[in-house]
């Protein structure tokens, strides 16, 4: 209304009005746009360091053990979701979990930090896989009590609210330094045994119920396992990997993908896990509708050799200067 140009009538006026505004317009769309980017650049930086903390990238090695894992969310756009995982080298040996929180995406990130936060630290402290299992126990029954408070804060003293009935999962391994494995399940899925060209169940007993619901029993002896001998793996998963429908409803095939990528050679976590991962994402078409984390060991170590004079029984030889060639 204050442009002069806006009050002539002529053809020309009109369209250096239109060209004026036309180009401020743009200029005020492209400074929003800036804006925009710098922000959703600002939150994508803030999201990645959150993840980093709270699902934390695994070193490739850890005490021996080759290690690869990733997990992917439900949630569109979302980096972490309701699976956790994580592996500890401890005086114990190499304390792995694997858990699945009930629900997905960003509404379980909450369930997911309380465990993780727990395993960090009851994996150093207590001697005991049992000991461990207790600790997450009452980690998440404090969370669950504590966000229940929050709730009922904020939704008034009228309202009639029931705290929603949750539970988790949970695998819990420990690998000791001769290849002894132990275990114990809360529901979660067994691993799988992965050998050069051979995939079969590592344990068929029995789990505990989840976490969460029913308390735990009195005595908690550990799953003795087998040795997981050298060049052996393991194939972790939460049931989002074997869930997984396309859009007929079939499952993801997933113990074919498994025996695929370990047909023509050795166990390598990180080819196992792009192969699960590719076939999963070509099976949904790139949209699970569940979480999905896997994690992929082998065991690294070389195994010990017997020395032939221990195998013979003779006394080994010594050279005129005392020293034993």
């Amino acid at each position: 209304m204050a442009c002069p140009l806006a009050q002539e009538n002529g053809l020309g006026a009109r369209a250096v009005t239109s060209a004026v505004f036309l180009a401020v317009g743009a200029g005020l769309i492209l400074h929003v746009r800036r804006a925009l980017l710098r922000e959703l650049r600002q939150v994508r930086r803030i999201a990645g360091a959150a993840q980093n903390v709270l699902l934390r990238p695994l070193p490739p090695r850890i005490d021996g053990l080759d290690i690869a894992a990733a997990q992917l969310s439900a949630d569109h756009g979302a980096s972490i979701g309701g699976d956790l995982y994580e592996a500890i080298a401890t005086e114990h040996g190499v304390r792995v979990v694997m858990g699945d929180v009930r629900g997905h995406g960003l509404g379980a990130v909450g369930t997911v930090a309380a465990v993780l936060g727990s395993f960090r630290e009851a994996a150093h402290d207590e001697a005991e896989l049992g000991g461990v299992l207790r600790r997450l126990e009452r980690a998440l029954a404090r969370h669950l009590r504590e966000r229940d408070r929050a709730e009922h804060a904020s939704a008034g003293p009228e309202s009639d609210h029931h705290a929603v009935e949750e539970f988790v999962t949970v695998l819990l391994l420990e690998i000791r330094g001769n290849g002894e494995v132990h275990a114990l399940n809360c529901g979660h899925p067994w691993p799988y045994l992965l050998t050069r060209g051979r995939v079969r169940p590592f344990v068929r007993a029995e789990p505990l119920p989840p976490l969460g619901p029913f308390p735990l029993p009195a005595r908690l002896p550990a799953e003795s396992c087998g040795r997981l001998r050298p060049g052996e793996g393991l194939f972790l998963h939460t049931d989002g990997a074997e869930d997984a429908r396309d859009a007929r409803g079939r499952f993801f095939p997933l113990l074919p993908a498994l025996a695929a990528a370990v047909r023509d050679g050795p166990v390598e976590p990180q080819a196992v896990l792009r192969a699960v991962f590719t076939g999963l994402l070509r099976h949904t078409g790139g949209r699970p509708d569940d979480d999905v984390a896997v994690l992929v060991l082998r065991n690294g170590r070389r195994p010990l050799a017997l020395k032939h004079d221990h195998v013979s029984g003779h006394v080994p030889r010594q050279d005129l200067s005392g020293r034993t060639p």
